[in-house]
Order: C-alpha cells, then sequence, then structure tokens
C-alpha cells in the first residue's frame, strides 16, 4: 500500500534540501527513507531533509516550544541527524513564510543547536524575495592544533564551532581540496570524535574569500552556511580582527560554488548570515516506492 507524503524543493546558494511539512510529527523519516529522498538519481535529490514540525510536538524541540514555535528537524543527505544547517534556516523560513505560517520580518526557529533568531527581508520593488538574515548564534574556538590532508599535501586548519563542527584551512588553490567526495583525514581524531566539516578557503580581496566544504554526512555541497560562517570567524581572526576587541562589527563576504553569504560578526560575539533562499517546486512521493517497495 503506497503512502503519500508531500513535500517541497528549495535551495539557499545551491544547497538543496528537500522540505516534508509535518506539524503534528506524525510522518516516520527513518534514515533509509531519508537517504532515498536524497538520492539525485533514485530519489528527490537533495543536501539534506527539513522536517518542518511545531516544537511542541517533538521530543527533541518541546523545551524550546515557548520559544520557537517551529523546529527544524534536520538530517544530512546520509539520513543521519544533524544539530543544524545554516542554510537550511533560510529555507525553513522561507517555506514557513509560501505557506502563510510567517510573515516578513523577526521569527524564532528551533533547532538542535539551539533557538535561531531569524529576519525576513521585505521584497523588493520587483517582487523579488528579500534576503533571509540567521543569528547563528556565538563561535567557540577550541584549543589546539588540527592538521587536514588532501593526498599528499597538508595544512594547519582552525578549530570552530557553530553548533556544530568545523575544520577551516587556508590553502593557495582551492583545486588542493580534491574532489571532497570523502572525508578529507584530519588529526588529532579526538578533536572531532563524531566527525567534522572541513571548509577549505583561498582569498579574493578585502574580507572577502572563496571557499569549498566537504559537509559531514553529505559530501561537497554547493554552499554550507554554518561553513561560511566558520570561515568568516576563521578569516577575521587570521586578520586580526576580533569584534570582542575592536568593539566594530567585521563583516566578510564569502563565495561558495552556489553563491554569495554575507557574514558579519558583532562586538557581542553573535554571528549573523545574509543570503537568499528559494523554493523550486512541491508535490507528493510514495514513501513506499522510495523505501524499495513497490
Amino acid at each position: 500500500m503506497s503512502t503519500q507524503i508531500a513535500f517541497l524543493k528549495g535551495h539557499g546558494t545551491e544547497n538543496d534540501f528537500v522540505i516534508v511539512p509535518d506539524p503534528d510529527n506524525a510522518v516516520d523519516l527513518p534514515a533509509s527513507l531519508v537517504a532515498a529522498l536524497c538520492d539525485r538519481r533514485a530519489g528527490i535529490g537533495g543536501d539534506g531533509v527539513l522536517h518542518v514540525v511545531r516544537s511542541a510536538a517533538h521530543p527533541d524541540a518541546r523545551s524550546m516550544a515557548e520559544a520557537a514555535e517551529w523546529f527544524m528537524d534536520y538530517r544530512n543527505a546520509d539520513g543521519s541527524v544533524a544539530e543544524m544547517c545554516g542554510n537550511g534556516v533560510r529555507v525553513f523560513a522561507r517555506y514557513l513564510q509560501r505557506a502563510g505560517l510567517v510573515g516578513e520580518g523577526d521569527l524564532a526557529v528551533a533547532t538542535r543547536g539551539g533557538v535561531k533568531q531569524v529576519h525576513i527581508a521585505k521584497a523588493g520593488a520587483d517582487g523579488e524575495a528579500g534576503d533571509i538574515t540567521v543569528s547563528m548564534g556565538r563561535a567557540v574556538l577550541p584549543e589546539g592544533e588540527v592538521t587536514v590532508s588532501v593526498g599528499d599535501r597538508s595544512w594547519p586548519a582552525r578549530n570552530v564551532n557553530m553548533g556544530n563542527p568545523h575544520a577551516v584551512a587556508f590553502v593557495d588553490d582551492l583545486g588542493h581540496a580534491g574532489n571532497l567526495h570523502t572525508a578529507p583525514p584530519f588529526s588529532p581524531a579526538a578533536a572531532y570524535p563524531d566527525g567534522v566539516n572541513v571548509e577549505f578557503v583561498v582569498d579574493r580581496g578585502p574580507r572577502h574569500v572563496a571557499m569549498r566544504v566537504h559537509e559531514r554526512g553529505s559530501g561537497e555541497t554547493r554552499s554550507c552556511g554554518t561553513g561560511a560562517c566558520a570561515v568568516a570567524v576563521a578569516a577575521a581572526r587570521r586578520d586580526g580582527a576580533d569584534p570582542a576587541v575592536t568593539g566594530e562589527p567585521v563583516a566578510y563576504a564569502v563565495d561558495l560554488p552556489g553563491g554569495r553569504l554575507v557574514i558579519t560578526e558583532r562586538p557581542d560575539g553573535a554571528v549573523e548570515m545574509t543570503g537568499p533562499a528559494v523554493i523550486l517546486a512541491e508535490g507528493v512521493f510514495d514513501a513506499g516506492r522510495l523505501a524499495g517497495h513497490p
């Protein structure tokens, strides 16, 4: 017997997601089904799944229900659960706006990385949807040296945690990152016991960088919001800029294969990410067929 489940498809700087609206947390999304949904040949295709649930209906978010009505139950493309996804939050907010559940302005979104404050800008005069800004929280910079490798090359990396772990390596050429299909080796292993997102970064100009990223559980993606934040913070520290010391915000333009994000770090440590979010399509999928039971 088929099980028809509604979905939408969206992306933020080409980091693409399957969106599954499920306010009452009634849809069973085992890892195998998530992986099948994200399969780019046999499924819908995506870097992850945005499961849209009311916070009060999900055991992982009930404690945040008073602060945020909606919970982004995010899953990586391999079906594993993730703490946060910056591009995903923007697409999640765009879905809520499209569905008439929120309007332009401010809203709060619950994630496993905490409650994120979001601002949806007004549409432009041409009707183009406004950019979405997400307050991503404060970066944590754990102590200790980290090294990442690709082939016979190795680089020191900055350990940055944005609610999920990142290793940021500054390189001379983005091609040195290789194909990024598999996770680049890192050391020491104890630095990232649950794996890590690895960013390779080159300079493009003053406070302007470009990056490629391997997202744990997904491989190379066209964009990574938390990764762009980690890169901007690492670049600022490398460049001798710390808003907590200077009292002035620092902003970096971060170019990713899928587009540009603007990352701003405030004197109080808050990191903000601004960029586009687009909903492309909607329909239904047959969960039984995706699970291999026609």
